[in-house]
C-alpha cells in the first residue's frame, strides 16, 4: 500500500471501534519531507478516503512558528486559523483542516493517531492521572491542561523538543490531560503494537467497570417524559429523545449525590456535543419537568442535551435522531469515563475557566455544526410518523412518501420481520429516520407497547396513520361470527386503541407547547360513505370508523389533535384485491358478488368499469390525501374520497 492509503487503512480502522473514537472524532496524520495530509475537520474517521485528508504544505506550517500573534484570545485563535487556511495546498481550498495540525506536525514519525478511548481518558481524567501515567508509561509525555489549538501546540512543542533533548529521541506516545492519547509511528504495524501495549497495560490497571446492561423501569413514566422533554427542547416539535435505563445510568440517577461525578465536563468532546452540563430532576409530573428545565436555561443560557431523571434513566435530546443518538453515545462515553477514574484515584473535571472557553470556541462549534449537519429542510422535517399496517400495501407506500416528505417513520406491523425490511429499505431510499415495531393493533396492551417504543425511540408522535385493515366478504348466509368479530376488531376496536394512546402522546406535547398541531389520519374506504354487497362487515365496520372520526375530532380538537379519514377507491392493483389465493377478486368470485362473473379477469373488468376516471386507486393517490390533511391546518372530522369519482362528498 501507498502511505496514503495506509493512512485511510488505519483511519477507518479505529474509527470504527466504538472503544477509541467518539462521535466519528479523533484524528489521524501523514507526513512527507514536504506535505502534511491530515483529518478535515468534522469529517468522521470511520468514514476517511483519501480526498477528504487536507493536504498541508509543512514549510507553510513551520512558518507559523515564526510568527508573532495576538494576546487576545479569539483574535490570536482566528489568526492561526487563517495562516492554517493559507497553508493548505492548491486544490485544497473546500477542506478546513483540522484544529491539531499543528500538534500533529510536531511529530517526526510518519504516522500519528490522536484518540480519546474511554480507558485512556479514565486515566488522564482522574486524580491522579499524570503520576499513573508516568509510572505505567517512563516515556510518555504527559501534557497539563490548557487552552486547544495554538496554546495546546505550543505547550507540546515545548514538551515534545524538551523530551528530545533529554532523551535523545523522539517521543511516540503523549498524554494530554482530559484529553486522550497521541500515537506515532513509522508504520502502521508499528503503530498497532504501540496503540496495543498501552491499551492493555491500561487495562490490566482498571478495577471499576460500568454495566449497560438494560434495567427495567417505569416505561409508562419515561413515555409522559419523553415528549414533554421534546418540546420543551423545541416548542415547534423539531427535536428528536432517546431514552436508556441501563444499570449505570440508573446508579448516577439514584440520587442528586450519585449524579454530582456527571455535572461537570471531563472533556472538550463532551462540551462540544452535549455542551458543559447535563440536567437531574426529580419527576414528579409535566409540570415539575418544565419547572426545573426552565431553571436550568436561565442559569446556564442554553438547553441541556442529556437529562437524568431520578429512577427512571437518560434522556438525550437533539434536533436529529442522529444529534440524540450522538449525545447518548457522548453521554455512556463520560460514564465509562468516571467509572473508570476510579480506579486512579476517581475522577477529575475540566477546570471551569477551560470548560467556558471551549463552550465558546469558533472552532469546536463549527466541528459540531458540520459534524452533525442534516440535509436541506423538507415539508415534513422533524415530524414522527407512525403508520400502522405498512410493511406492505397502502401503509408501506403511505410511509415512504411521509419519509420522502421528511418525516422520521414508525412501519407498525404484525408482520415483525415484514417491518424491518421495509423499515430498511426506505430509509435507504429516503435516507429518512426509520424505525420497525411489531404489534396488534386489536390487543390494547400491544398498542401501548408500540406508542411506547416509538416515543422512548424517537421523542413523540405528531401524525398517526391508523391503516391496519381486514376485509372478510360474503353474504349474510355464509359469514361466521368469527370473521365478523374478527374484522370488527382490526377495522374498528383497533382505530379506537390506537387513537386513544396516539393521542395521550400528543396531548402532552400540546400542554408544554399550546400551539402545537398534530393528525390522527384513519385510512379508512369508499365502503365507509356507501354500503357494500354481501360485504357488510368491512362495510360496517368502516362506517363506524367515521363515526369515530367525527367524534375524536370533537374531542380532540381542544388539543390541537386534527382527526381525519382518507376514503380510498378500489387498490385494485394492490395484494389486497389481487392476490391470487385470499384477494378480494377471488373472494368477490366465490361470493357471486358480480353477477354473471366467470373469472377473475371479469371482476376486476366489472369495479374498473365503476370509476369515472376509470382506474383503480393507486397508493400515491392516498399519499397525497394524507400529505394535504397535514398540511391542512383548518379541517378536522372530515372523510375525504380518494375514489377516482366513484364515491362523491354528500
Amino acid at each position: 500500500m501507498t502511505n496514503l492509503e495506509t493512512l485511510v487503512s488505519f483511519s477507518r480502522r479505529y474509527g470504527a471501534d466504538e472503544n477509541f473514537v467518539l462521535a466519528g472524532g479523533g484524528n489521524t496524520s501523514y507526513k512527507d519531507d514536504v506535505n502534511l495530509y491530515i483529518k478535515g475537520s468534522g469529517t468522521s474517521l470511520a468514514q476517511m478516503t483519501e480526498d477528504k485528508f487536507v493536504k498541508m504544505n509543512r514549510a507553510a506550517l513551520a512558518d507559523i512558528w515564526t510568527k508573532t500573534y495576538s494576546d487576545v484570545t479569539a483574535d490570536r485563535e482566528a489568526e492561526v486559523l487563517a495562516d492554517l487556511m493559507l497553508a493548505r495546498e492548491p486544490g485544497e481550498s473546500a477542506k478546513r483542516p483540522s484544529v491539531e495540525t499543528l500538534l500533529h506536525d510536531l511529530f517526526p514519525q510518519k504516522f500519528v493517531l490522536h484518540v480519546h478511548p474511554a480507558s485512556v481518558n479514565g486515566l488522564t481524567c482522574s486524580v491522579n492521572a499524570k503520576s499513573a501515567a508516568l509510572d505505567l508509561f517512563p516515556e510518555c509525555v504527559w501534557v497539563d491542561e490548557s487552552e486547544p489549538g495554538y496554546v495546546l501546540a505550543a505547550l507540546c512543542r515545548g514538551e515534545l523538543s524538551a523530551y528530545a533533548e533529554k532523551m535523545g529521541k523522539a517521543a511516540n506516545l503523549v498524554f494530554l490531560q482530559n484529553h486522550g492519547v497521541f500515537f506515532a509511528a513509522d508504520s502502521e504495524s508499528e503503530l498497532d503494537a504501540l496503540v496495543a501495549d498501552v491499551m492493555a497495560k491500561i487495562d490490566a490497571k482498571i478495577t471499576t467497570r460500568p454495566d449497560f446492561s438494560e434495567v427495567e423501569v417505569c416505561l409508562d413514566t419515561a413515555a409522559e417524559i419523553a415528549p414533554a422533554i421534546r418540546m420543551l427542547y423545541d416548542e415547534n416539535g423539531m427535536a428528536k429523545v432517546k431514552f436508556e435505563a441501563t444499570k449505570t445510568v440508573l446508579d448516577f440517577a439514584s440520587s442528586e449525590e450519585a449524579f454530582a461525578p456527571l455535572k461537570s465536563p471531563l472533556s472538550p468532546d463532551h462540551i462540544v456535543y452535549c455542551k458543559a452540563e447535563p440536567l437531574f430532576v426529580e419527576y414528579d409530573g409535566v409540570e415539575s419537568l418544565k419547572a426545573a428545565f426552565d431553571a436550568f436555561v436561565a442559569r446556564r443560557s442554553f438547553k441541556p442535551k442529556v437529562i437524568f431523571v431520578k429512577g427512571i434513566g437518560m434522556f438525550t435530546v437533539g434536533a436529529t435522531v442522529k444529534e440524540a443518538a450522538t449525545a447518548a453515545a457522548v453521554w455512556r462515553d463520560a460514564m465509562k469515563i468516571t467509572v473508570f477514574a476510579e480506579s486512579f484515584g476517581g475522577v477529575s473535571h475540566m477546570k471551569p475557566a477551560l470548560a467556558d472557553f471551549i463552550v465558546n470556541w469558533e472552532v469546536e462549534s463549527y466541528r459540531s455544526k458540520v459534524s452533525l449537519a442534516g440535509g436541506a429542510a423538507k415539508p415534513l422535517s422533524g415530524k414522527i410518523a407512525v403508520v400502522t399496517g405498512s410493511a406492505q400495501g397502502f401503509g408501506e407506500g403511505i410511509a415512504r412518501h411521509l419519509a420522502m416528505e421528511g418525516a422520521a417513520v414508525v412501519i407498525a406491523d404484525m408482520n415483525a420481520d415484514g417491518a424491518a425490511k421495509t423499515a430498511a429499505a426506505i430509509a435507504e431510499e429516503t435516507g429518512a429516520d426509520t424505525i420497525a415495531v411489531s404489534g396488534n393493533v386489536s390487543d390494547e396492551d400491544s398498542v401501548k407497547a408500540m406508542m411506547q417504543k416509538t416515543v422512548l425511540a424517537l421523542g413523540g408522535c405528531d401524525v398517526f396513520v391508523n391503516n391496519a385493515g381486514i376485509v372478510r366478504a360474503g353474504s349474510l348466509e355464509e359469514m361466521t361470527k368469527s370473521n365478523f368479530e374478527l374484522v370488527t376488531a382490526v377495522n374498528y376496536t383497533a382505530y379506537f386503541l390506537c387513537a386513544k394512546y396516539a393521542s395521550a402522546i400528543m396531548k402532552i406535547q400540546r400542554k408544554i407547547s399550546p400551539a402545537y398541531m398534530s393528525d390522527i389520519i384513519e385510512i379508512n374506504s369508499k365502503s365507509g360513505l356507501a354500503g357494500s354487497n354481501k360485504n357488510f362487515a368491512y362495510a360496517g365496520s368502516k362506517f363506524g370508523g367515521i363515526g369515530l372520526t367525527q367524534s375524536f375530532a370533537l374531542e380532540l380538537a381542544p388539543y390541537g389533535i386534527k382527526v381525519n379519514a382518507v376514503c380510498p377507491g378500489n387498490f385494485l392493483d394492490g395484494p389486497l384485491w389481487s392476490d391470487p389465493e385470499r384477494g378480494l377478486f377471488v373472494q368477490y368470485l366465490k361470493a357471486g358478488k358480480v353477477p354473471g362473473a366467470k373469472t377473475v379477469a371479469d371482476v376486476k373488468a366489472f369495479y374498473e368499469s365503476k370509476v369515472p376516471l376509470g382506474r383503480g386507486c393507486l397508493v400515491e393517490d392516498v399519499a397525497r390525501a394524507v400529505l394535504y390533511i397535514i398540511a391542512q391546518k383548518y379541517e378536522t372530522g372530515q372523510a375525504l374520497p380518494v375514489t377516482g369519482g366513484q364515491e362523491m362528498l354528500k
